[in-house]
């Protein structure tokens, strides 16, 4: 990343991207399910709710801009299924976080992966008409969600390297077909890298036959080339995730096991980190950015699971802390997680999420003024 480039994205006040549905919102995708609206009353309110969203997000001093994933259920699996071989489904039980479960979705492997078109272009085309004089950055998942999250049906692949290559080459399909239509700040959520954090994540890599280094050179592997053809004008940055629903979480530890791969080893421009407490161990993992004086790293120090505010002298203190082992001109900050990784959303209101954002902002102009 140029000098240059980072006067645009990441910014110094940035955020990862998803926002707390609105009461219309909700109402309005209730009654569609219920088959009381239509399909395209539902997008027109939408379209509405999207770019109230983005006018707020212009006034709390964003310079970045996204569309909440108003649209989508999921941050994730309402992306994967729109790639060809993709389905979503019912599921018998739903994703287990620290005392919760989610909802019974998934999704399902039927045929061969690949791009030929997304509908999710056109939402990104929506953002783009409304985003005005602000950057409009789109969120997708890491290709190693599908590999993590997906259940592949008897017969479609043989083995693994041959998935693989389809999902990266649909990957570089949607990334330029995105490109085309302007988008020049990409960001990609992945929450695999968090299964080498804790015992438990490691135990499940077991289980798929993998050890914490094969998973790391896999997951890598899968980033670097899915981006590999992305031209060189379209920012790419990466959002690792230790799980964000109903403000709980899924796992926790270091990003020691995993800090050479991801401050040496992907071709992003930028890392989104969560740092937002005790979970996420010290800085200290940060010391491997030597190996990329052209990587930011964006510390997630504001917390997006609860409404009171942390303390701007405590976070400004923080940021000092972790240049001790990367330069400030390498840091900015943003919240750790979206605000609702899912429709239900974490547990604060609108009006403490966008204290949270106007938060950000306050601290990152005093601290790199």
């Amino acid at each position: 990343m140029t000098k240059q480039l980072i006067q645009k994205a990441p910014f110094r006040a940035d955020h990862v991207g998803s926002f707390l549905r609105p009461a219309r919102l909700k109402e309005a995708r209730a009654q569609f399910e219920n088959n009381e609206i239509t399909a395209d009353q539902l997008k027109q309110i939408e379209d509405e709710e999207i770019t109230k969203l983005v006018a707020k997000q212009k006034e709390a001093g964003l310079q970045s801009v996204t569309d909440g994933e108003f649209r989508r259920k999921w941050w994730h699996f309402d992306f994967l299924s729109g790639l060809d071989g993709v389905e979503f489904y019912e599921t018998d039980k739903g994703l287990s976080f620290k005392g919760v479960q989610t909802r019974a979705h998934g999704i399902k492997v039927t045929g061969k992966i690949g791009f030929s078109t997304h509908y999710m272009i056109d939402h990104f085309k929506f953002l783009q008409s409304v985003a005005g004089d602000a950057v409009a950055k789109f969120t997708i998942p890491s290709p190693n969600m599908l590999y993590f999250r997906a259940s592949i049906e008897e017969g479609v692949y043989t083995n693994d390297e041959e998935l693989f290559n389809d999902l990266i080459v649909a990957y570089q399909g949607f990334i330029q077909a995105l490109y085309d239509e302007g988008c020049r700040y990409l960001q990609i959520d992945d929450t695999s890298w968090a299964t080498s954090f804790s015992e438990e994540g490691i135990a499940g890599l077991k289980e798929k036959g993998l050890n914490v280094e094969e998973a790391l050179k896999l997951s890598a592997r899968t980033i670097n080339e899915s981006i590999a053809k992305k031209p060189d004008d379209m920012l790419v940055t990466m959002h690792i995730c230790r799980g964000n629903f109903r403000s709980t979480y899924i796992t926790s530890g270091s990003y020691e096991l995993v800090s050479e791969t991801i401050f040496g080893g992907l071709d992003v421009d930028g890392l989104f980190l969560e740092f937002d407490d005790e979970r996420s161990g010290d800085f200290e993992p940060l010391r491997h950015i030597s190996r990329r004086p052209d990587l930011y790293i964006v510390l997630g120090l504001i917390t997006s699971k609860r409404g009171l505010l942390e303390n701007a002298d405590e976070v400004k203190a923080r940021i000092e802390e972790a240049t001790k082992y990367a330069p400030l001109e390498q840091l900015c900050l943003s919240p750790q997680c979206g605000f609702s990784s899912t429709e239900e959303g974490n547990i604060l209101t609108e009006e403490e999420q966008w204290e949270k954002i106007r938060h950000v902002v306050r601290i990152a102009e005093d601290a790199w003024k």
